[in-house]
């Protein structure tokens, strides 16, 4: 079977790449290689996945509709057309998202419209969309479950999520597309973005630098590690459904303060902080219900907080100290 990857080079998208070409799928992967972070990281994910005979890279931003054609219509006449399509590739980030808008409703909801017309047009059979946690916004109603109202999303990101949510489910409907959108939380992990909490804090004390703490430390995020979402994904990959939207977090918010003080702990360094006020489009917490993950995907995330932590600081001092 041959699976269409966008975002094969980021975080994630290496990661779920991998795992689906250890399960024996032929992959086809899109990355635009962008400067969000560093493109070189990018490759060194890509570098990876080199050596694997059913891996196939191409450079392509997913905002190029005609480009992004010429890739389904050589799978087509290679006898390998694609049938099913991962689509993780977005400009992530709060924060980011309030200072470029329209860069964030290019990518987020005119790339996945593209794709979702072309599922449409070259008959795929399923399509598997990354959402976010973000849609849920600054709900008091906790955990955090996929039938709760989310129309007020605080942010630029989280409204071209909630956007895309809203095509994919129209695409599903008038043509019959297999969807299921996954709503990740606070994913972290070896190789994670260095624009998130877990690389930027792990950096500042290991190079004796100040941690910027934005409030008192109250807020809480549902931490979750990279292993237990791509078990997650390739679950979402081999039970279609109709159409859903299953929530992907681990179910155990931890504290901004309880985050510096595990990791204060693993580094063996005391953290330095530089007090800040909450930022725009900050939520107060994240918490994930995954009961229908679990019932739907058999979905069960298997790595604490600490552990992963641990993981992460022991991959960033061997590649990037």
């Amino acid at each position: 079977m041959t699976i269409l990857i966008t975002g094969c080079a980021g975080f994630i998208g290496s990661h779920t790449t991998q795992a689906l070409l250890n399960r024996g799928y032929n992959v086809i992967g899109i990355d635009n290689l962008n400067d969000y972070y560093n493109p070189a990281w990018k490759q060194e994910n890509l570098d990876n996945l080199k050596y694997e005979n059913n891996f196939t890279f191409n450079r392509v931003d997913i905002t190029d509709q005609e480009e992004l054609e010429k890739i389904f219509k050589e799978q087509q006449e290679k006898n390998q057309p694609i049938q099913k399509i991962v689509h993780l590739a977005a400009r992530a980030g709060v924060r980011p998202s309030i200072e470029q808008p329209f860069l964030y409703q290019k990518v987020n909801t005119k790339g996945t419209l593209n794709l979702l017309e072309l599922a449409r047009e070259f008959n795929v059979e399923q399509f598997v969309f990354a959402s976010t946690s973000a849609i849920y916004g600054e709900q008091q109603k906790i955990p955090f479950a996929e039938d709760d109202p989310v129309n007020k999303p605080v942010s630029p990101y989280a409204a071209t999520k909630k956007a895309a949510e809203l095509l994919c489910y129209t695409y599903s409907h008038l043509y019959q597309i297999k969807t299921t959108c996954l709503r990740f939380f606070t994913v972290y992990g070896p190789a994670g973005r260095p624009d998130m909490a877990p690389y930027l804090f792990t950096k500042a004390l290991l190079n004796n630098q100040p941690i910027n703490k934005f409030g008192d430390g109250s807020t809480q995020r549902d931490y979750t590690y990279i292993d237990d979402i791509v078990s997650g994904v390739c679950a979402a990959v081999e039970n279609p459904f109709e159409y859903e939207i299953i929530n992907l977090g681990n179910n155990q918010p931890v504290s901004l303060n309880e985050f510096i003080k595990i990791l204060e702990e693993l580094t063996k360094k005391k953290a330095v902080i530089n007090l800040l006020p909450l930022q725009p489009g900050d939520v107060p917490r994240t918490y994930a219900d995954i009961s229908k993950a679990q019932k739907l995907l058999g979905y069960q995330p298997a790595t604490s907080f600490k552990d992963g932590l641990k993981k992460f600081v022991d991959w960033y001092k061997i590649n990037r100290v």
